[in-house]
Protein backbone atom coordinates (compact mmCIF):
# COMPACT_ATOMS: atom_id res chain seq x y z
CA UNK A 1 0.00 0.00 0.00
CA UNK A 2 1.34 3.41 -0.96
CA UNK A 3 1.04 6.28 1.47
CA UNK A 4 1.38 9.96 0.65
CA UNK A 5 3.86 11.74 2.87
CA UNK A 6 5.58 15.11 2.99
CA UNK A 7 5.11 17.20 -0.12
CA UNK A 8 2.87 16.27 -3.00
CA UNK A 9 5.97 15.25 -4.87
CA UNK A 10 6.77 12.27 -2.62
CA UNK A 11 5.25 8.87 -1.86
CA UNK A 12 6.40 6.28 0.66
CA UNK A 13 6.55 2.72 -0.60
CA UNK A 14 7.87 -0.08 1.65
CA UNK A 15 9.65 2.45 3.81
CA UNK A 16 11.34 4.13 0.85
CA UNK A 17 10.60 7.68 -0.26
CA UNK A 18 10.17 8.00 -4.01
CA UNK A 19 9.62 11.01 -6.20
CA UNK A 20 6.21 11.20 -7.85
CA UNK A 21 6.36 12.22 -11.47
CA UNK A 22 10.15 12.38 -11.37
CA UNK A 23 12.01 12.28 -14.65
CA UNK A 24 13.25 8.98 -16.01
CA UNK A 25 14.69 8.44 -19.49
CA UNK A 26 11.35 7.00 -20.58
CA UNK A 27 9.45 10.02 -19.31
CA UNK A 28 11.87 12.68 -20.45
CA UNK A 29 10.15 13.20 -23.77
CA UNK A 30 6.63 13.07 -22.33
CA UNK A 31 6.73 15.57 -19.51
CA UNK A 32 7.90 18.99 -18.48
CA UNK A 33 8.29 19.53 -14.75
CA UNK A 34 6.48 22.56 -13.41
CA UNK A 35 8.70 23.28 -10.40
CA UNK A 36 7.52 26.85 -10.07
CA UNK A 37 3.95 25.69 -9.62
CA UNK A 38 4.67 23.85 -6.41
CA UNK A 39 7.71 25.58 -4.92
CA UNK A 40 11.40 24.88 -5.20
CA UNK A 41 11.49 23.11 -1.82
CA UNK A 42 9.19 20.30 -2.92
CA UNK A 43 9.86 17.54 -5.36
CA UNK A 44 8.72 18.55 -8.85
CA UNK A 45 5.28 17.54 -10.03
CA UNK A 46 5.26 16.66 -13.69
CA UNK A 47 2.46 18.10 -15.82
CA UNK A 48 2.37 16.26 -19.12
CA UNK A 49 3.03 18.43 -22.15
CA UNK A 50 0.03 17.17 -24.16
CA UNK A 51 -2.31 18.24 -21.38
CA UNK A 52 -0.54 21.58 -21.01
CA UNK A 53 -0.96 22.33 -24.71
CA UNK A 54 -4.72 21.89 -24.48
CA UNK A 55 -5.18 25.04 -22.44
CA UNK A 56 -3.21 27.32 -24.73
CA UNK A 57 -6.22 28.18 -26.92
CA UNK A 58 -9.78 27.76 -25.72
CA UNK A 59 -12.79 27.92 -28.01
CA UNK A 60 -16.28 28.98 -27.01
CA UNK A 61 -19.57 29.62 -28.76
CA UNK A 62 -21.97 31.95 -26.97
CA UNK A 63 -25.47 31.54 -28.37
CA UNK A 64 -27.88 34.40 -27.62
CA UNK A 65 -31.51 33.63 -28.47
CA UNK A 66 -35.07 34.39 -27.39
CA UNK A 67 -36.99 31.53 -28.86
CA UNK A 68 -37.24 27.96 -30.04
CA UNK A 69 -35.48 26.55 -33.08
CA UNK A 70 -37.88 25.58 -35.84
CA UNK A 71 -35.73 24.74 -38.85
CA UNK A 72 -33.22 21.97 -39.56
CA UNK A 73 -31.14 19.73 -37.33
CA UNK A 74 -31.66 19.76 -33.57
CA UNK A 75 -29.43 22.34 -31.88
CA UNK A 76 -28.82 19.81 -29.10
CA UNK A 77 -27.17 17.46 -31.59
CA UNK A 78 -25.20 20.37 -33.03
CA UNK A 79 -23.99 21.39 -29.55
CA UNK A 80 -22.86 17.83 -28.87
CA UNK A 81 -20.84 17.99 -32.09
CA UNK A 82 -19.21 21.20 -30.85
CA UNK A 83 -18.24 19.54 -27.57
CA UNK A 84 -16.70 16.66 -29.50
CA UNK A 85 -14.60 19.21 -31.39
CA UNK A 86 -13.36 20.79 -28.15
CA UNK A 87 -15.68 23.81 -28.35
CA UNK A 88 -17.80 24.79 -25.34
CA UNK A 89 -21.32 26.03 -26.10
CA UNK A 90 -22.86 28.53 -23.67
CA UNK A 91 -26.43 29.74 -24.15
CA UNK A 92 -28.11 32.95 -22.99
CA UNK A 93 -31.88 33.22 -23.26
CA UNK A 94 -33.63 36.56 -23.70
CA UNK A 95 -37.12 35.16 -23.29
CA UNK A 96 -40.55 36.75 -23.22
CA UNK A 97 -43.36 35.40 -21.05
CA UNK A 98 -45.75 32.66 -22.13
CA UNK A 99 -45.76 29.00 -23.12
CA UNK A 100 -43.20 29.46 -25.88
CA UNK A 101 -40.79 30.95 -23.35
CA UNK A 102 -41.10 27.87 -21.13
CA UNK A 103 -40.40 25.60 -24.09
CA UNK A 104 -37.53 27.85 -25.15
CA UNK A 105 -35.98 27.71 -21.67
CA UNK A 106 -36.03 23.92 -21.77
CA UNK A 107 -34.29 23.87 -25.14
CA UNK A 108 -31.70 26.42 -23.97
CA UNK A 109 -30.78 24.21 -21.02
CA UNK A 110 -30.53 21.14 -23.24
CA UNK A 111 -28.27 22.90 -25.76
CA UNK A 112 -25.89 24.09 -23.05
CA UNK A 113 -25.84 20.67 -21.40
CA UNK A 114 -24.99 18.93 -24.67
CA UNK A 115 -22.34 21.55 -25.44
CA UNK A 116 -20.57 21.22 -22.10
CA UNK A 117 -21.41 24.81 -21.19
CA UNK A 118 -23.82 26.77 -19.03
CA UNK A 119 -27.17 28.45 -19.64
CA UNK A 120 -28.78 31.56 -18.21
CA UNK A 121 -32.17 33.21 -18.71
CA UNK A 122 -31.70 36.96 -18.34
CA UNK A 123 -33.17 40.36 -19.14
CA UNK A 124 -31.52 42.73 -21.58
CA UNK A 125 -30.13 44.74 -18.64
CA UNK A 126 -28.29 41.64 -17.39
CA UNK A 127 -26.97 40.52 -20.77
CA UNK A 128 -23.58 42.26 -20.81
CA UNK A 129 -22.60 41.07 -17.35
CA UNK A 130 -23.78 37.53 -18.12
CA UNK A 131 -21.73 37.25 -21.33
CA UNK A 132 -18.56 38.29 -19.48
CA UNK A 133 -19.28 35.97 -16.56
CA UNK A 134 -19.85 32.99 -18.84
CA UNK A 135 -16.64 33.64 -20.76
CA UNK A 136 -14.47 33.81 -17.66
CA UNK A 137 -16.17 30.94 -15.84
CA UNK A 138 -15.84 28.65 -18.85
CA UNK A 139 -12.09 29.33 -19.02
CA UNK A 140 -11.72 28.69 -15.28
CA UNK A 141 -13.65 25.42 -15.41
CA UNK A 142 -11.64 24.18 -18.40
CA UNK A 143 -8.37 24.87 -16.62
CA UNK A 144 -9.65 23.17 -13.47
CA UNK A 145 -10.44 20.06 -15.51
CA UNK A 146 -6.94 19.95 -17.01
CA UNK A 147 -5.23 20.48 -13.66
CA UNK A 148 -7.55 17.90 -12.08
CA UNK A 149 -6.54 15.29 -14.65
CA UNK A 150 -2.89 15.96 -13.93
CA UNK A 151 -3.42 15.60 -10.17
CA UNK A 152 -5.36 12.39 -10.76
CA UNK A 153 -2.47 10.94 -12.76
CA UNK A 154 0.14 12.00 -10.23
CA UNK A 155 -1.63 11.53 -6.89
CA UNK A 156 -4.68 9.44 -7.68
CA UNK A 157 -6.99 12.27 -6.58
CA UNK A 158 -8.23 15.06 -8.85
CA UNK A 159 -9.43 17.31 -6.03
CA UNK A 160 -7.35 20.39 -5.32
CA UNK A 161 -8.72 20.22 -1.77
CA UNK A 162 -6.74 17.01 -1.23
CA UNK A 163 -3.44 18.94 -1.44
CA UNK A 164 -1.66 20.34 1.61
CA UNK A 165 -2.67 23.99 2.24
CA UNK A 166 0.60 25.51 1.03
CA UNK A 167 0.61 23.48 -2.18
CA UNK A 168 -3.08 24.11 -2.71
CA UNK A 169 -2.55 27.87 -2.75
CA UNK A 170 0.27 27.53 -5.27
CA UNK A 171 -1.87 25.41 -7.61
CA UNK A 172 -4.69 27.97 -7.35
CA UNK A 173 -2.21 30.70 -8.27
CA UNK A 174 -1.14 28.74 -11.37
CA UNK A 175 -4.80 28.34 -12.35
CA UNK A 176 -5.40 32.08 -11.92
CA UNK A 177 -2.38 32.83 -14.10
CA UNK A 178 -3.59 30.47 -16.82
CA UNK A 179 -7.04 32.06 -16.71
CA UNK A 180 -5.49 35.40 -17.64
CA UNK A 181 -2.89 34.16 -20.14
CA UNK A 182 -4.72 31.44 -22.07
CA UNK A 183 -5.59 32.44 -25.64
CA UNK A 184 -9.32 32.61 -26.40
CA UNK A 185 -11.47 32.30 -29.50
CA UNK A 186 -15.08 33.28 -28.82
CA UNK A 187 -17.76 33.07 -31.50
CA UNK A 188 -20.98 34.92 -30.68
CA UNK A 189 -24.01 33.48 -32.46
CA UNK A 190 -26.97 35.84 -32.37
CA UNK A 191 -30.60 34.96 -33.03
CA UNK A 192 -32.00 37.71 -35.28
CA UNK A 193 -35.47 36.31 -35.83
CA UNK A 194 -38.19 38.98 -35.91
CA UNK A 195 -38.92 38.91 -32.16
CA UNK A 196 -35.31 39.80 -31.33
CA UNK A 197 -35.44 43.22 -33.03
CA UNK A 198 -36.02 45.29 -29.86
CA UNK A 199 -33.24 43.43 -28.07
CA UNK A 200 -30.44 43.85 -30.61
CA UNK A 201 -29.12 47.12 -29.19
CA UNK A 202 -28.52 45.39 -25.86
CA UNK A 203 -26.78 42.54 -27.71
CA UNK A 204 -24.51 44.98 -29.52
CA UNK A 205 -23.61 46.72 -26.25
CA UNK A 206 -22.88 43.34 -24.63
CA UNK A 207 -20.50 42.41 -27.45
CA UNK A 208 -18.71 45.76 -27.11
CA UNK A 209 -18.35 45.32 -23.33
CA UNK A 210 -17.05 41.76 -23.80
CA UNK A 211 -14.42 42.90 -26.27
CA UNK A 212 -13.40 45.68 -23.90
CA UNK A 213 -12.99 43.24 -21.01
CA UNK A 214 -11.00 40.81 -23.16
CA UNK A 215 -8.50 43.52 -24.04
CA UNK A 216 -7.50 43.65 -20.37
CA UNK A 217 -6.33 40.02 -20.47
CA UNK A 218 -2.71 39.03 -21.03
CA UNK A 219 -3.67 36.26 -23.44
CA UNK A 220 -4.72 36.86 -27.05
CA UNK A 221 -8.51 37.03 -27.14
CA UNK A 222 -10.37 37.18 -30.44
CA UNK A 223 -14.08 37.33 -31.16
CA UNK A 224 -16.14 36.58 -34.24
CA UNK A 225 -19.83 37.45 -34.63
CA UNK A 226 -22.55 35.61 -36.56
CA UNK A 227 -26.31 36.04 -36.86
CA UNK A 228 -29.04 33.65 -37.93
CA UNK A 229 -30.96 33.38 -40.11
CA UNK A 230 -28.94 35.11 -42.83
CA UNK A 231 -30.25 38.39 -44.24
CA UNK A 232 -29.17 37.95 -47.86
CA UNK A 233 -30.97 36.22 -50.70
CA UNK A 234 -31.02 33.31 -51.15
CA UNK A 235 -31.40 33.10 -47.39
CA UNK A 236 -28.63 31.31 -45.52
CA UNK A 237 -28.90 29.51 -42.19
CA UNK A 238 -26.23 31.79 -40.72
CA UNK A 239 -24.18 34.79 -41.80
CA UNK A 240 -20.88 36.16 -40.54
CA UNK A 241 -20.88 39.77 -39.37
CA UNK A 242 -17.34 39.90 -38.03
CA UNK A 243 -14.31 37.68 -38.61
CA UNK A 244 -11.79 37.02 -35.81
CA UNK A 245 -10.79 40.39 -34.42
CA UNK A 246 -9.50 42.23 -31.36
CA UNK A 247 -10.47 45.63 -32.77
CA UNK A 248 -13.38 47.45 -31.12
CA UNK A 249 -13.73 49.73 -34.15
CA UNK A 250 -14.91 46.73 -36.17
CA UNK A 251 -18.08 46.57 -34.09
CA UNK A 252 -19.55 49.74 -35.59
CA UNK A 253 -21.26 47.98 -38.50
CA UNK A 254 -22.70 45.06 -36.54
CA UNK A 255 -26.20 44.05 -37.62
CA UNK A 256 -26.21 46.76 -40.29
CA UNK A 257 -29.24 46.53 -42.64
CA UNK A 258 -30.58 43.30 -41.15
CA UNK A 259 -33.61 41.76 -42.81
CA UNK A 260 -35.10 40.08 -39.74
CA UNK A 261 -37.30 37.05 -40.37
CA UNK A 262 -39.39 34.62 -38.37
CA UNK A 263 -37.45 31.36 -38.90
CA UNK A 264 -34.95 30.18 -36.28
CA UNK A 265 -32.44 27.66 -37.73
CA UNK A 266 -30.42 27.34 -34.52
CA UNK A 267 -29.04 23.86 -35.20
CA UNK A 268 -27.83 24.49 -38.76
CA UNK A 269 -26.35 27.82 -37.64
CA UNK A 270 -24.37 26.09 -34.87
CA UNK A 271 -23.05 23.52 -37.32
CA UNK A 272 -21.78 26.22 -39.68
CA UNK A 273 -20.05 28.12 -36.87
CA UNK A 274 -18.39 24.89 -35.68
CA UNK A 275 -17.12 24.34 -39.22
CA UNK A 276 -15.73 27.87 -39.27
CA UNK A 277 -13.95 27.42 -35.92
CA UNK A 278 -12.41 24.10 -36.94
CA UNK A 279 -11.28 25.24 -40.37
CA UNK A 280 -14.04 23.60 -42.37
CA UNK A 281 -16.25 24.94 -45.15
CA UNK A 282 -17.48 28.46 -44.45
CA UNK A 283 -17.44 30.31 -47.79
CA UNK A 284 -21.21 30.67 -47.76
CA UNK A 285 -21.58 32.42 -44.40
CA UNK A 286 -19.71 35.67 -45.06
CA UNK A 287 -21.50 38.99 -45.18
CA UNK A 288 -19.87 40.61 -48.20
CA UNK A 289 -20.89 44.11 -47.07
CA UNK A 290 -18.98 43.70 -43.82
CA UNK A 291 -15.98 41.98 -45.43
CA UNK A 292 -14.07 45.25 -45.76
CA UNK A 293 -14.01 45.49 -41.96
CA UNK A 294 -12.34 42.09 -41.60
CA UNK A 295 -8.60 42.20 -42.10
CA UNK A 296 -6.46 39.46 -43.52
CA UNK A 297 -9.06 37.78 -45.76
CA UNK A 298 -10.20 38.32 -49.32
CA UNK A 299 -13.96 38.71 -49.77
CA UNK A 300 -15.85 35.45 -49.58
CA UNK A 301 -12.77 33.35 -48.90
CA UNK A 302 -11.92 31.27 -45.84
CA UNK A 303 -10.03 28.10 -45.12
CA UNK A 304 -11.55 24.87 -46.36
CA UNK A 305 -11.45 21.39 -44.92
CA UNK A 306 -11.94 18.13 -46.78
CA UNK A 307 -15.50 17.52 -45.62
CA UNK A 308 -18.06 19.74 -43.97
CA UNK A 309 -19.78 18.55 -40.80
CA UNK A 310 -23.17 18.69 -42.50
CA UNK A 311 -22.13 15.58 -44.43
CA UNK A 312 -22.53 13.64 -41.16
CA UNK A 313 -26.26 14.38 -41.19
CA UNK A 314 -27.05 13.84 -44.88
CA UNK A 315 -28.97 10.60 -45.42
Amino acid sequence: MEKLVGTIGERKRDGQTASVGAYTPAKADECQCRRHAFGAASKPVCLSEPQHRRVQTMKQIILITDGCSNVGISPVIAAAQAKAEGIVVNVIGLLDSGFSAEHGAEEINEIAGAGGGMSRIVTTDQLSQTVQMMTRKTVTQSIQQVIGKELQQILGDSRIESLPPDKRSEVVQVMDDLTETTDLRIALLIDTSASMKPKLQAVKEAIYDLQLSLQARAGVSKTAVFHFPGSTLPQLDVEMDLDWTTNLANLNRLFYKLNMKGTTPTGPALIKVIEFMTGGISDDIRNEENEADNQGHAPGRTRKGKDGMLSDYVV
